[in-house]
């Protein structure tokens, strides 16, 4: 590697690890705005234990059936994968997001296949189709919250339907593009490649490294048992983020203020969903921005309380992927690896 080489790879290294931190920073700013901040302080010291425990116990119902779907989509790679594995390396890949946006997609991914035996490309390959059915499942959450809300909800949230439709329009496209990958394999696979390469060989080799991940993944979800299985399990995932969410207005006490329901957590829920897309460290600041917004636009309540239940919930999760990495670290399987390492080695691959 070239000394230009390596500063282009400095450069390109500042800049993937500031941008994240400068926009937590602007959300941040957004978000606090107008709110007294020690007041909201106030509010989260006299949370309800009782029920943090609850809402911890349905966050991590939540994630264990996404461990469970994840056994599903790796069914036919090897159908005795242990749960027990893919629910820590999980939790080990929230963590690693909480610290450094995306890193912990590779480094759960990695884990997963040092502890199971499966390969690198067929790991990673998995976790995108599982991104991909996030993603379609996410959009899908918002078109509920918007039939099920009385008012129009794009009233609160003008950039919301622009959004949805580029979403929707993106989702067709990307699910087009893996139908073209399955049933035209070879033959797309080389009028792709054949076209990047005549501008960039680079780009073509990180190209076909996709497709080869892509293929890996999903051949290893396949059979109409597993795709209904699967798309059930997506479904009791966002039940129960949506249940998180509902118990998390009980949290400081927001029932006292108006009556609050399962369709109130739910829509909460898919609008702050979309700040934790945001490359943000572990969602900091696009969700609180969000989470907050939706509780004042729609239902009423007061910035400063809006802005406790974002404050309380995204540090009790914080603080669970962190609190699961450190003990996947020193107690599973006896080995300490060093997950962002491992994450990084494996993204200079790519």
């Amino acid at each position: 590697m070239t000394s230009a080489d390596k500063k282009s790879n400095k450069l390109k290294h500042i800049i993937e690890y500031s941008l994240p931190i400068i926009l937590a920073v602007v959300f941040l700013y957004i978000a606090f705005l107008n709110v007294d901040f020690g007041d909201v302080l106030r509010i989260v010291s006299n949370a309800s234990i009782f029920w943090i425990l609850i809402f911890i116990i349905v966050m991590l119902s939540s994630h264990y059936v996404r461990a469970v779907r994840w056994k599903v989509i790796l069914n036919s790679v090897k159908p005795d994968v242990s749960i027990k594995n893919l629910f820590a390396a999980l939790m080990v890949g929230y963590g690693v997001n909480s610290v450094v946006p995306r890193l912990g997609e590779i480094s759960r991914a990695v884990l997963v296949g040092k502890w199971e035996g499966l390969s690198k490309s067929s790991m990673l390959g998995a976790v995108i189709v599982e991104r991909v059915i996030d993603i379609i499942f996410l959009g899908l959450a918002i078109l509920v919250s918007v039939i099920i809300w009385t008012e129009n909800l794009y009233d609160s949230f003008p950039w919301l339907k622009s959004a949805l439709i580029i979403s929707m329009i993106l989702m067709g496209v990307v699910i087009f593009f893996f139908y073209l990958t399955i049933k035209f394999r070879e033959k797309f696979y080389g009028i792709i490649i054949k076209l990047l390469s005549r501008f960039s060989e680079k780009l073509a080799h990180k190209v076909a490294y996709i497709f080869e991940m892509l293929t890996h993944g999903f051949a290893s979800l396949k059979g109409a048992k597993n795709y209904t299985l699967t798309i059930l399990l997506s479904i009791l995932m966002m039940l129960l983020y949506g249940l998180s969410s509902y118990v998390g207005l009980y949290t400081i006490g927001m029932q006292n203020i108006k009556d609050v329901s399962y369709e109130m957590g739910w829509i909460v829920m898919s609008i702050s969903a979309i700040g934790v897309v945001i490359p943000t460290p572990g969602g900091t600041g696009s969700y609180h921005t969000l989470a907050k917004s939706a509780l004042v636009l729609l239902f009423g309540f007061g910035e400063n309380i809006s802005m406790a239940y974002a404050v309380l919930t995204h540090i009790i999760s914080y603080f669970v992927f962190i609190f699961s990495a450190l003990f996947v670290y020193f107690f599973w399987n006896k080995q300490h690896y060093n997950f962002f390492k491992i994450a990084e080695s494996e993204k200079e691959t790519e």
